[in-house]
């Protein structure tokens, strides 16, 4: 190994049996020694209790994650050059499984899925609109968003600017401020509106990026809501936590004979009404704004009926500590759609949460389906779609559970 002029972190023995199965992050408790003159947020050698070399990283003082890998060669040399290749090959990626048409609403990068530990970047259109929740990265952004902005447009990908959402409580962990803004790229004049239209499986939805959930549209679903609509085909359809009106619209689209789209938000409603009228969908959909968790008891006595239900709810837990109450969350709210959906009837059930893992979430909906005194036909077990791509040996990339069932 040639020599190292960075600072060394030495790990102990549960550490290194992390970082040698694959996993990127070094935890606080496995630092055992800093040695060298390091910087907070800067680039640290991980050597083991022998001295051995296992990677370089992003150290961050102030968080549990104290070091994040971002390689695992001692030859490299992080310049401009490294960070355009890694942006290189995450887009050709994306070029590679998501097709040309889907390439103007992707997600660019999927943080330690790209090796961007920390980094999230979605595309809309001609804007990219960004999440930086590491210190490493966001003191890194200087050389990383002009490296990305010239590998897209030397694709021919046309960018306008950078939008930064940095308005996380989770920045703080990191000791960073909360912030949201266009990020000032040189020669790079960003328009002064802050939405933008984009199409999704042939959908218009505007889109509002400073101000919407996380980047302003969730990507994730993309193929699952294409799979939705091949079976709404004249079924009267309940998509319920509809937010911007995903589901209900590519239902609608699909042939559903009538979408009702529910929300507990006033504003995601409007904007989901919105996108139907834009689609010309809005004859065969109405909306409501609404708490899920209390209209689904009292559907149970309405005279609407439904033959398809869709449950896209936001994650109910955050960590392994309220798992169980979250899990009682998601069983409430498939317990009473399984009741409301007569024999031959359809449910599409989804779960964002990491926490809450393939295992407990099929526990639960066997759970529900017997308290229900259902059987689950099972038509598809899907993910997220694949501009979300899942590192096997970083569980934490792996985190949509999406089922398709007939009850019967």
């Amino acid at each position: 190994m040639k020599e190292r002029n960075f600072p060394q972190a030495q790990i102990t023995r549960k550490g290194q049996n992390a970082l040698e199965g694959g996993h990127p992050w070094v935890y606080d408790t496995e630092v055992a020694k800093l040695s060298g003159p390091y910087e907070n947020g800067g680039l640290v050698d991980v050597v083991s209790d022998k001295g051995r070399y296992l990677g370089t990283g992003l150290l961050s003082e102030k968080s549990k994650i104290r070091i994040r890998l971002i390689s695992r060669n001692a030859n490299d040399r992080f310049d401009e050059a490294f960070w355009e290749r890694r942006f290189h090959y995450a887009w050709e990626y994306r070029k590679a499984v998501m097709g040309e048409q889907d390439l103007s609403c992707c997600r660019v990068i999927f943080g330690e899925a790209d090796q961007f530990p920390g980094l999230t970047v979605d595309r809309f259109g001609d804007v990219l609109v960004t999440q930086t929740l590491s210190l490493g990265i966001e003191r890194l952004k200087p050389v990383l968003f002009p490296a990305l902005y010239r590998v897209l447009t030397a694709d021919g990908q046309a960018v306008r600017g950078i939008y930064e959402r940095n308005d996380v409580a989770i920045r703080e962990l990191e000791g960073l401020e909360q912030s949201k803004g266009w990020y000032p790229l040189p020669g790079v004049t960003p328009p002064e509106n802050t939405e933008t239209i984009i199409t999704e499986n042939g959908i218009e939805y505007l889109v509002d990026f400073e101000n919407g959930q996380k980047t302003g549209f969730f990507l994730d679903q993309k193929y699952n809501r294409q799979a939705v609509a091949k079976l709404a085909k004249g079924k009267r359809v309940l998509d319920c936590f509809t937010h911007t009106g995903s589901f209900a619209l590519n239902a609608a689209k699909g042939g559903a004979g009538h979408v009702t789209a529910v929300d507990i938000s006033e504003a995601a409603v409007a904007l989901a009404r919105e996108n139907a009228k834009r689609n010309g969908l809005d004859g065969l959909m109405d909306f409501q704004a609404a708490n899920v968790f209390d209209l689904l008891p009292t559907l149970e006595n309405s005279p609407q009926k439904y033959d398809f239900i869709i449950l896209d709810p936001p994650a109910f837990t955050k960590s392994r500590k309220t798992v169980e109450s979250a899990s009682r969350g998601y069983k409430e709210i498939n317990l009473r759609a399984m009741k409301l959906l007569p024999r031959g009837g359809y449910l599409a059930t989804c779960s964002c949460s990491h926490f809450m893992t393939d295992e407990l979430f099929r526990k639960m909906l066997h759970a529900a389906a017997r308290d229900a005194a259902v059987q689950l036909r099972q038509i598809e077990a899907r993910q997220q779609a694949p501009d979300h791509p899942i590192l096997w040996n970083v569980p934490e990339t792996d985190y949509l559970k999406f089922y398709l069932f007939q009850v019967v």
